[in-house]
């Protein structure tokens, strides 16, 4: 039998409710292949509940750039706001450590790209947190979609329609273009429209409208845009904040069947749902439903996809260019919707106004509308 891989040292930066809540469980899960050892935090009161909740020998910093200089990990988890994954992550890169970060991995492409290039320099990776795609559910529509099992994609539907409170908002990163990057386009449904994407591949042109509804912030509150994929098929895509009844749901109609996702922050196995046209045999239908091993979408199952690339020497999923199409497919919807004109994939480049900022030029780019 081949010796076990080592177990992976692992600092998280951050200690807040997404850290404790489900960075901290996954490693419990994931317990034989990695080690906490050390955890960052501004905040010295937050840091020391962390430590108290993570229990070992987890040492404390408060600074990154020192925790990097004394632990040298393998692995860092950052879990900080978004207007600071740019800088943590090129600098846990260039001190050798691979990344898992929260989304967004960035406020632009730009940033991206300096991110790309730090990966490059050092031979390390920095993954983005997508879940989504790792849940049983998610794995085995992707593999029906791909082989042809269930037809063309013809027509698909991406919704996140959630409510988000003035409470929510009072934070002071949230809601700015400098600190978030933008609304739920950026911080909601870029989870669900990720696993959109990664369902039916690349896409084409883009459409779409944005709007400040209700909330006192410089981003919008609510997105919709109209789709183009390579391989023919159209989708709608809404991402909201302002939705009484929340919901995340993914529907795909293929030649053969529908394939339906529902759920709000989490998918399991009977949460996916496949309809047959009439004229599928029902035998043949029978083979969609989802294996039986249920695996939650979850940071868990990102982490072990990770622990494994990191085995094995290879690039992690969603990472390089699968995580920058996510990020493209954003900047793509808001120039579309601060310009009214179609965009194509790849248009958002260096020289664009949208490469450096989700917003282009438009930093106030409309009056706050009302209902």
């Amino acid at each position: 039998m081949p010796p076990l891989p080592a177990r992976r040292r692992v600092a998280v930066v951050g200690t807040g409710a997404i850290v404790s809540g489900s960075h901290l469980p996954a490693l419990r899960a994931h317990s034989d292949r990695t080690e906490l050892v050390a955890a960052v935090d501004v905040d010295q009161d937050r840091l020391d509940r962390f430590r108290e909740l993570a229990g070992g020998e987890v040492a404390g910093y408060r600074a990154m750039d020192a925790m990097l200089d004394a632990v040298r990990p393998d692995l860092v988890l950052i879990g900080t706001p978004p207007s600071l994954h740019r800088e943590q992550t090129v600098a846990a890169l260039e001190a050798g450590a691979w990344v898992l970060c929260e989304k967004p991995l960035s406020l632009s492409l730009a940033e991206y790209d300096e991110i790309a290039a730090a990966e490059e320099a050092s031979g390390a990776y920095a993954s983005v947190v997508f879940q989504h795609r790792y849940g049983s559910g998610a794995v085995h529509a992707r593999e029906l979609i791909a082989s042809g099992e269930l037809g063309a994609p013809r027509v698909a539907h991406c919704q996140t329609t959630w409510h988000r409170d003035a409470a929510y908002y009072a934070v002071p990163w949230r809601g700015k273009w400098a600190t978030e990057g933008g609304g739920p386009t950026m911080g909601h449904g870029i989870h669900q429209f990720d696993l959109l994407l990664h369902l039916l591949g690349p896409w084409v042109e883009i459409r779409a409208m944005a709007a400040r509804l209700v909330h006192d912030t410089e981003s919008e509150d609510v997105s919709t845009a109209l789709v183009r994929f390579e391989n023919g098929a159209l989708a709608t895509v809404v991402n909201s904040v302002l939705s009484p009844d929340e919901v995340s749901r993914i529907r795909i109609d293929c030649a053969d069947a529908t394939v339906e996702l529902t759920h709000l922050y989490g998918h399991r196995n009977e949460d996916w749902v496949y309809t047959p046209a009439r004229h599928v045999a029902a035998e043949r239908a029978k083979a969609w439903r989802t294996p039986a091993a249920d695996v939650p979408s979850s940071h868990t199952a990102q982490l072990g996809a990770l622990l494994d690339a990191y085995d094995n020497g290879v690039r992690p999923p969603t990472s390089g260019p699968e995580a920058r199409a996510t990020l493209e497919f954003a900047a793509a919807l808001y120039k579309a919707a601060f310009t009214g004109s179609p965009v194509h994939a790849g248009e958002v480049g260096p020289g664009d106004p949208f490469y450096p900022a989700m917003h282009g030029d438009h930093p106030h780019w409309a009056p706050k509308e009302r209902a």
